[in-house]
C-alpha cells in the first residue's frame, strides 16, 4: 500500500501552512522546523519529500495565490474597459491583493538562489507573457493602444517588472527602483502603451518603501548572527 494515497493533500497542507508563517512571520523568521511543527504529524522528511528546500515552498505558495487571485482573469471578461484600461486595473487589482504583495516582499531573499531566478523567468515567459499579449492585442484592436511590439512588450515587460526591478538582483534603493519605473513609464508611453499612470506610480512608490523596510530588516536579522531560513 502506498505510504501517501493523496500527495496533493500533503503538499496543500504543508503550502497551508508555509503561507500562514510566512505572513505572519516573514520568510527569514520562518523555519522548516516552524512549518513542521504546523502539520499536525507530518515528518520533516515527509516536507522535504515534496519541496527540496524552503525557497521552493516559497516559490509554490507564491504560484498558488496567484492562480487563486489571478489579476489577468479578473480583467479579462469586463466588458467596461478597453484593452488599455484592463491592464491598467490589472495592475491595481494586484497591487490591491495585500497578502500576496506582502508574499512577495518575503520573497525577495529567494531570488539570490539561480534555480528560483530561472523559474521564475520562466513562469513569466510561459504564464505572463500569454496574457500581457492578449490584452495589448485587444487595446491595439480597440485603438487605446498604438504599437507595432505588441508581442515584444509583452515579453519585455514581465522581465522588466520583476527581474530588473528586484533589488536582490539588482540592488538598488526605493528611490532608485522608483526612478526606473518612471523610466518605463516613459517607455511605454513613447511605445504608444501609457498603462502607467499617476494612480499606479503611487501605488509603486509605496511598495518600493515597502520593498526597501524589509530588505533593511532582513540585513539587521543577518548581522545579528542568527542564521535565517535554518531548517
Amino acid at each position: 500500500m502506498a505510504r501517501n494515497k493523496y500527495p496533493e493533500i500533503t503538499v496543500e497542507k504543508i503550502l497551508d501552512a508555509a503561507q500562514r508563517l510566512f505572513l505572519e512571520k516573514g520568510y527569514d523568521n520562518t523555519t522548516i522546523q516552524d512549518i513542521v511543527d504546523e502539520l499536525g504529524g507530518l515528518t520533516k522528511g515527509a516536507v522535504y519529500h515534496h519541496f527540496k528546500s524552503k525557497e521552493e515552498i516559497m516559490d509554490a505558495v507564491g504560484d498558488r495565490m496567484f492562480r487563486e487571485n489571478n489579476p489577468f482573469e479578473a480583467v479579462m471578461g469586463r466588458k467596461d474597459l478597453n484593452g488599455l484600461e484592463k491592464l491598467r486595473e490589472m495592475v491595481r487589482v494586484n497591487q490591491s491583493d495585500r497578502a500576496r504583495q506582502d508574499m512577495n516582499i518575503q520573497s525577495m531573499p529567494i531570488l539570490k538562489n539561480p534555480r528560483v531566478l530561472a523559474g521564475m523567468i520562466e513562469a513569466n515567459r510561459k504564464e505572463l507573457t500569454p496574457y500581457f499579449e492578449r490584452l495589448i492585442e485587444e487595446g491595439c484592436r480597440d485603438g487605446s493602444i498604438h504599437t507595432e511590439y505588441g508581442k515584444e512588450l509583452a515579453e519585455l515587460i514581465p522581465l522588466l517588472t520583476s527581474l530588473w526591478l528586484a533589488p536582490t538582483v539588482f540592488p538598488s534603493t526605493a528611490e532608485g527602483m522608483l526612478k526606473k519605473f518612471r523610466f518605463i513609464r516613459e517607455m511605454l508611453e513613447k511605445m504608444g502603451m501609457p498603462v502607467i499612470d499617476d494612480e499606479i506610480m503611487k501605488m509603486a512608490e509605496e511598495y518600493f518603501r515597502e520593498i526597501e523596510d524589509s530588505m533593511k530588516e532582513a540585513e539587521a536579522f543577518q548581522d545579528a548572527g542568527r542564521e535565517p531560513g535554518g531548517r
